[in-house]
């Protein structure tokens, strides 16, 4: 019987791997959907080489990992809202924040995140797809949130246990309170009026620090949107969520992805965080998404008394 290969993502990395020889037919065996899944639960990154380069094959692609969500937010982008539903589209646009680090501009980047943070649920996992590949940066970033607890100071990593962070969707660059490069500067703003829809709204509350069935304590935090921390919205809940994210970065040990036209990626939303590099302003890229339905349990909105459920 016909079968996937599997690769080693980097030889230098505890998570990660890719995979060649998937096809549609393949995907349809049981079998092969059961091995991906626990590739998938191994090593949080698979990226998918060589396969065909549809919408369509995107979501068959996605589909072995769990059912489709839509995106929460309604004014992003979709690919088609008729046929794709779950497909959304990232692109550069006019509308979009220019920032400049290291003495040069790019649009579309983003911090380490994971996705969602502002949910009380946070979905299993997303599924990436180039349609057009930018001819400079553009790149995709991987980091494990497994490998960043585990190289951590052991003092940091005592005063992370418990903490639980605060978001909200705020992802103005001005409102982040820690973990913007020191280079950053805002060059262009983002015209979204998301900040101001939201006004308002609860806060999501997410744990910094949470331990998998199989036993892994997992870092799981993000600048990007945090708002403070264990009940204390003031400016002095921060100092302690910039001293565990600048450990965090001083041990992060990421992989950085450079698109080819036949990649897929997914990566776990629970376990992974990612970065957008970013592209010059004036490279044209656009990259197609999917997002695999789920929730960890633990997270909550800030009027409920706890978490859902445990993990």
């Amino acid at each position: 019987m016909p079968t996937f290969a599997i690769h080693p993502l980097d030889d230098s990395l505890s998570f990660g791997a890719r995979v060649t020889g998937v096809t549609r037919s393949l995907l349809k065996d049981k079998e092969v959907r059961a091995r991906l899944n626990q590739l998938f639960e191994d090593r949080g990154v698979i990226v998918f080489e060589g396969v065909e380069p549809t919408a369509e094959m995107q979501v068959e692609i996605s589909e072995v990992f769990g059912p489709l969500k839509d995106h929460p937010v309604a004014s992003v982008d979709r690919a088609d809202r008729d046929k794709l539903t779950g497909v959304i589209a990232i692109t550069a646009g006019e509308d979009m924040a220019i920032v400049e680090i290291d003495g040069k501009q790019l649009v579309t980047w983003q911090p380490w995140h994971f996705d969602h943070a502002y949910n009380d649920e946070l979905n299993r996992a997303g599924v990436l797809r180039p349609v057009i590949i930018a001819s400079e940066g553009g790149r995709t970033g991987f980091a494990d949130g497994i490998q960043i607890y585990k190289d951590m100071d052991a003092g940091i990593r005592a005063k992370m246990e418990g903490v639980h962070v605060y978001y909200n969707l705020d992802l103005r660059y001005t409102e982040q309170q820690f973990g913007l490069p020191k280079s950053f500067k805002q060059i262009r703003h983002h015209t979204s009026p998301l900040h101001e829809i939201t006004k308002g709204d609860p806060c999501s509350i997410h744990p910094a620090l949470w331990t998998r069935a199989s036993g892994e304590k997992v870092f799981h935090m993000t600048p990007y949107g945090a708002r403070g921390r264990d009940g204390d919205k003031s400016q002095e809940s921060f100092a302690l969520l910039a001293e565990i994210w600048d450990e965090a970065m001083r041990v992060i040990k990421p992989y950085y992805h450079t698109w080819q036209p036949d990649d897929m990626v997914i990566w776990d939303n629970w376990r992974i965080l990612h970065e957008a590099t970013g592209c010059p302003p004036d490279v044209e890229r656009i990259v197609h998404r999917t997002t695999i339905k789920g929730d960890y349990g633990l997270g909550r909105f800030e009027e409920q008394p706890q978490a859902k459920r445990h993990a």
